[in-house]
């Protein structure tokens, strides 16, 4: 062990990753038709011109685990999952905001 203060360093793999709908729907276990309700609702938004374009980051397999759970556990729909994503991320923020105040 070296002496001195030593440097993390590290990659977001949010930021890096570039799946298709295929992988996506592999990584959540969910259906085609489920990504594309998300998309047309907003809850998830791909890069791509075209359905055969589109390239998900990390944060919308983030969003797209959540969202599967929610369709899963609780039954919602298209609507009620965008919703309860908007909800849940705003309450994450006001944790930070509160976290960062004290």
């Amino acid at each position: 062990m070296t002496t001195g203060s030593s440097l993390l360093q590290g990659i977001v793999v949010e930021e890096e990753l570039h799946l298709t709908i295929t992988e996506i729907c592999q990584a959540c276990s969910i259906e085609e038709e489920h990504i594309h309700a998300w998309v047309s609702e907003g809850v998830l938004e791909p890069q791509g011109a075209t359905y055969t374009e589109w390239r998900f980051s990390g944060q919308s397999l983030r969003r797209a685990k959540i969202a599967s759970r929610l369709v899963r556990d609780l039954e919602l729909n298209t609507p009620g999952v965008a919703l309860a994503l908007d909800l849940l991320e705003e309450i994450e923020a006001l944790r930070r905001q509160l976290q960062s105040q004290t």
